[in-house]
């Protein structure tokens, strides 16, 4: 046992910077917006200036900070790294230790609505032979997993840390892991280069891991088609690609220039999130019907109140400037058991046949309903597949 120990933590937010905040709030030089009803240049500026009001005159920090201090928060240091997690032991007998990696523009608040369903599933209509402990970490530089002052740090070096976590600072020889958007990939890479650590792992969404591995990791295009392999409708290719890729490119190409922006305003940092939490979320296009305002907000001051934006974004540059190389060129390329839960509005078009044997593939379910933002938006679809897929490891 490594001597890093985790040191309880306790979310509080300054006044002063909640002081700083209102004042900036009240304080916008708004941009003017016309012919964006359909936000087909980017966020709508009615909506944003309603959210933003609410943000000032509506919108209660301390309440949804004492929801969070409910849960165990931790902090540790991990090869000079932060490390801020949460930390539910499970109410049951045979408890497995299950790690949840989010992506960006998430936290680790993103997964609250599963936390009780996993860890105690008898007060959730489960059985209680289902229950995980959960541990739920901010990925490096996101969030209370800051300041982050060294460079290299991206989503497969993110696996190195989260083992040691798992391992070394709180003791489990083997876990089972799931993630998304960039926590997928994370996950994956724990599943290639530490098939021994992890009974399984389970991602939503799917991309091969040399997906940012190219020579232009800033067209998503370009890393498309190691998801597609040169199928699917043109069409639909292009409206995927759409997406994404005005993100992919500046944070890959520019974080820092953007992030100049983003720290000084607090609308702006709301605008560039609100626009991807509504396109990529399952919302038809009312952002609200799988995010209330307070789950939107929450997400925003998470990544305001910690100064972390900067950081975050810099995870694309990083991945880029350190492309993933396989640790050895064994079939599956994945050789922990593998789980995948898809949700049509948010799948890749192509065909995904490649995935049968590039992972261990043992559970494998689409859904009809569902978007990017998984346990946000369909956390009862998201904890059933969990407990199915990991089942067989208790």
């Amino acid at each position: 046992m490594s001597s890093m120990k985790p040191e309880p933590f306790k979310i509080d937010i300054p006044e002063s910077k909640l002081h700083d905040l209102r004042r900036r709030l009240a304080g916008i030089r708004w941009a003017p917006d016309f012919a964006n009803d359909d936000w087909s240049y980017g966020t709508n500026g009615k909506y944003l200036r309603e959210l933003v009001a609410y943000w000032h005159d509506g919108y209660d920090w301390r309440a949804q900070e004492k929801a969070m201090n409910a849960y165990p928060h931790f902090r540790v240091d991990i090869d000079g790294i932060p490390i801020h997690f949460i930390h539910v032991k499970g109410k049951g007998r045979r408890t497995l230790p299950l790690l949840l990696t989010h992506g960006w523009p998430w936290t680790f608040w993103d997964f609250q609505k599963v936390i009780g369903p996993l860890t105690d599933p008898s007060a959730h209509g489960g059985d209680p032979k289902d229950a995980f402990d959960v541990i739920i970490p901010s990925l490096p530089g996101f969030g209370f997993s800051t300041p982050l002052r060294q460079t290299g740090i991206n989503w497969w070096r993110t696996a190195d840390l989260w083992s040691k976590l798992m391992r070394d600072v709180l003791g489990h020889k083997r876990f089972c892991a799931h993630g998304g958007d960039w926590g997928s990939l994370v996950t994956l890479q724990l599943g290639h280069r530490y098939p021994d650590h992890v009974h399984g792992v389970h991602i939503t969404g799917i991309a091969p891991l040399e997906f940012f591995s190219g020579d232009r990791p800033w067209s998503i295009g370009g890393s498309l088609d190691t998801i597609a392999k040169g199928t699917g409708d043109k069409q639909a290719l292009l409206a995927w690609e759409r997406k994404f890729a005005s993100h992919v490119a500046v944070q890959h190409l520019d974080p820092q220039t953007l992030a100049f922006a983003m720290h000084d305003s607090p609308m702006g940092l709301c605008a560039w999130i609100l626009e991807r939490r509504r396109s990529w979320g399952d919302t038809h296009g009312d952002v609200e019907s799988r995010f209330s305002k307070d789950d939107l907000l929450n997400t925003m001051m998470i990544y305001w109140l910690t100064d972390s934006f900067v950081t975050s974004v810099r995870y694309y540059a990083e991945a880029g400037r350190n492309p993933w190389r396989p640790d050895h060129p064994n079939q599956p390329v994945v050789a922990a058991p593998t789980g995948i839960t898809l949700f049509k509005p948010d799948m890749a078009p192509g065909d995904m046949s490649w995935s049968e044997t590039y992972f261990n593939r043992v559970f494998f379910r689409i859904h009809e309903k569902g978007g990017h933002f998984a346990p946000a938006e369909e956390p009862a679809v998201l904890t059933t597949d969990l407990r199915d897929m990991f089942r067989a490891y208790r």
